[in-house]
Order: structure tokens, then C-alpha cells, then sequence
């Protein structure tokens, strides 16, 4: 009997290895079709010793992300392949590992860390062991999405978090070959990782206090600080995310500002513009609802310069509501829709760091006298705004990492709960 048994459990293990790569015909690109077709047997490797591992949770390989369990059981799982990240040449496995973290007890990058310690790193092992005669790839790319629950206006919710790792190659065979787990954590810190599209480390920093794999002899030149970035898609259909009731992530005070902020540079920034702002304006008047008086202008805010387009957001008198309900409705009926078409006046990557969406709230005529206009500023990074024109994140999640002003006092906004009427939807901050 137990020969029978271990006979079936390889006979599984190499089933669902072959379910789980993706078929090289499928692959557009003639150089990832070739890789796939080349390392077929070592990408089936990978899938079957995930297989044959114990993940503390269920475990599914996935082409989409956030899907429900029982809908995951029946849903296409062929996800490991090779693809393509800012010119490199990396293999892509995306996931979703069914663990519910609590807010409450742990942290943002406490879940994020949780998730490459239970599911990432040991199909790094897997990977890394595999492709170690190979020359490809040049990285290792994960999409893993887990489950977080909170407890909001006492009443248990629960949405999903994305964990994306890209790692270097010689990152990732340091990592796997150390055991000392400072070694292990510099070797992480050489990739780029983010919680829902935004820049995280799954150490806190200092990263003196880390043991560097190769430390060099000689003191390197001091180097100036990248911005952090938001990763391009690496699956189609990532923005179908679930909105998170709060997504904790980077503070936008800490987002590098592209340039000083002074009157004469934001002047500078206008002429440079200009011709675009004025195209913008002529194309995007009747849907943007442009104040004709104060056209869009480049303004100094937080050490940096943003755009500030001042528009009108009209809402239906039924719609009434504290200022908190009628800002959510503001975004989601009228600003969420120009994000996109004015992103796009800016394809090639703009010079400044962000955009104020300046929208004056009012209700349909005939509403009450004493009914006075909400002036809402949503101010967003340029950074943040591409990943949301991409479908890498969501509203929430941009609201969440972004400025929101009502009536000069900045709040945290969550439109789930104000557009339903929620008395404590929000916390005011102070700006």
C-alpha cells in the first residue's frame, strides 16, 4: 500500500508540474517562446517540487490573481514562464497563497516578509536549483497574493494583498546557498519588492547593520538614492485586485521630490508645459469640467511641484451626504475618470511629482440654501498615478498612499465605507 501510494503521489506531482507551466505556443514573444520550449523539463522541476512541498496554507500556481478557493480549484493554473521586466529576461511565477494575516497583529512588511518566507523562498530553492546550468534567466519574478482581515466599525472584513519580488539572479544563488540569515537578507535587499504596487522591504532598514554578500574592499563611491518605482504589470488582468477596507502603505512624504520647491521653479515647469496644458484644456474641457478661471497651473507642494488641475464635480442632489461621502463620490464619478486620459498627456514621463486633482464639490440645483460646496483636493504622486493608469493598483490603494484634502484639512478616506454613510469612514490628519 504505501508503494502504491508513493507511485500516485508521483504520478500527481508530475501531472500538476506539467498543468503548471505555461505551454511555450502561448508566448508571443519568439525568444521567451524558444526559452520555454528549451527549459520545458526544468520549468516542470520547479512545479513539481512545489508540489511535493508543505506550504503552511493552500498553495495554487495561478494566471490571475485574487481569485476565491473554490473558484481557484477550476481555474486555469498554468503560470510559470518566462518574461520580460524592464529589459530583462526573468522567470515569472504568479500565485495566490489562501493565508489570512490580521492587520492588527502584524504590519504591512511583517505580511510581506511572511509571504516570501512561507511561499517565494522555497520556490527560489526550486528555481534556482533547476536553472543552474542554464544562462537564463537574468532575474527571478513573483506575483503571490495573500489574504488580509481587519476589523472595521467592529465588523470583520477581509481583501487581498499583492506581493511582487523581483530578484537578480546572483541575488537569488547567494540567497539560496547562505545560511546566515543576514546574508540572506542583503541578498533579498539587492531586488525590488512591493506591497499592492508599492515599494516595500521586507527587512527594515538600516542596511549597515546587514552583512553584504560581496563586500567589496574599498569603500564605493557614494551614490545618489533611486527613486522608487512602481513595477510594470507582469500579468494581464493584476488591476482586478479587491479594494482593501485600508491598505497600509509608503507614506507620500517619503517619496523623493523630482526637484525643489520654489515659485521660480514651479514658473520654469509652466513654460516648459505650457503648449501640453493648453492642449489638455482644449481636448478635455466638456469631460474634465475645467474652471475656465483658474486654468491647470504647476504649484510648490511638500518639497516638490505638482499640476493642479481645479475642476467642478457635480453629484446628484440624492447623493447628499457629510463631506466625507460626497469626496468618495467625487472620485469615483468624476476625478478616477480623467486620471487615465491626463496621465496619458505625460507617456513619456513627466519631470514633476504629481498631480492635485482640485475638484469643488456640489449637488444638482434646487439643493438646499444652506448646502455649502466641498472643496476636495486629491493629490496623488506621478508615480502612483501611472501604476492606477496601468491597472497595477486600485482607487483605494491610491487614495491610501496619496493626499487627501477636504476643506484644507487632510484626511485618510476610505470610499467603501463613506459612500455608505459611515459615521467614522475617516481620520483626520493634520496637513
Amino acid at each position: 500500500m504505501r508503494v502504491t501510494n508513493a507511485i500516485l503521489m508521483l504520478f500527481l506531482a508530475v501531472a500538476a508540474g506539467r498543468a503548471q507551466v505555461l505551454a511555450p505556443e502561448e508566448i508571443r514573444d519568439a525568444q521567451l517562446r524558444a526559452l520555454q520550449q528549451k527549459y520545458w523539463n526544468e520549468l516542470k522541476l520547479i512545479t513539481q517540487a512545489a508540489a511535493a512541498h508543505n506550504f503552511p496554507y493552500h498553495f495554487y500556481f495561478s494566471r490571475k490573481l485574487d481569485l476565491q478557493e473554490k473558484d481557484q480549484t477550476g481555474s486555469d493554473q498554468r503560470s510559470v514562464q518566462f518574461d520580460r521586466y524592464e529589459g530583462k529576461v526573468v522567470l515569472k511565477i504568479t500565485a495566490n497563497y489562501f493565508v489570512s494575516y490580521s492587520a492588527e497583529l502584524m504590519k504591512p512588511e511583517e505580511r510581506a516578509r511572511q509571504t516570501f518566507q512561507s511561499v517565494m523562498l522555497p520556490l527560489l530553492q526550486a528555481e534556482v536549483h533547476a536553472l543552474e546550468k542554464a544562462d537564463v534567466p537574468q532575474a527571478f519574478a513573483f506575483e503571490i497574493s495573500h489574504h488580509v482581515r481587519k476589523r472595521v466599525l467592529g465588523v470583520s472584513s477581509e481583501a487581498v494583498e499583492n506581493v511582487v519580488l523581483v530578484l537578480p539572479r546572483e541575488a537569488a544563488q547567494r540567497l539560496v546557498a547562505a545560511t546566515d540569515p543576514k546574508v540572506q537578507q542583503a541578498s533579498v535587499l539587492e531586488g525590488e519588492a512591493y506591497l499592492n504596487a508599492v515599494p516595500i522591504s521586507f527587512w527594515p532598514r538600516p542596511e549597515e547593520e546587514l552583512v553584504q554578500a560581496t563586500a567589496p574592499q574599498t569603500p564605493p563611491a557614494p551614490v545618489a538614492t533611486p527613486e522608487p518605482t512602481v513595477p510594470p504589470r507582469l500579468m494581464k488582468g493584476i488591476g482586478a485586485l479587491a479594494v482593501p477596507a485600508k491598505v497600509a502603505v509608503e507614506s507620500p512624504e517619503k517619496l523623493p521630490a523630482a526637484r525643489g520647491a520654489s515659485p521660480d521653479a514651479a514658473k520654469e515647469m509652466q513654460k516648459s508645459y505650457q503648449s501640453i496644458l493648453d492642449r489638455m484644456a482644449q481636448e478635455m474641457g466638456s469631460q474634465a469640467r475645467f474652471v475656465s478661471y483658474a486654468p491647470p497651473a504647476f504649484i510648490p507642494f511638500h518639497n516638490g511641484l505638482y499640476l493642479q488641475l481645479p475642476v467642478t464635480t457635480t453629484l446628484s442632489k440624492a447623493t447628499a451626504g457629510s463631506q466625507y461621502r460626497l469626496a468618495a463620490l467625487a472620485f469615483d464619478q468624476h476625478i478616477a475618470h480623467l486620471i487615465r486620459p491626463v496621465v496619458a498627456y505625460f507617456k513619456d514621463g513627466g519631470d514633476f511629482d504629481g498631480i492635485d486633482f482640485s475638484t469643488t464639490v456640489r449637488l444638482t440645483p434646487g439643493q438646499d440654501a444652506d448646502t455649502s460646496p466641498v472643496a476636495v483636493e486629491f493629490i496623488f504622486p506621478l508615480k502612483l498615478l501611472s501604476s492606477y493608469a496601468e491597472y497595477n493598483s486600485t482607487g483605494q490603494q491610491l487614495i491610501d498612499a496619496s493626499f487627501v484634502l477636504i476643506n484644507g484639512e487632510r484626511v485618510s478616506l476610505n470610499l467603501q465605507a463613506a459612500e455608505g454613510g459611515s459615521p467614522d469612514q475617516v481620520r483626520t490628519e493634520s496637513p
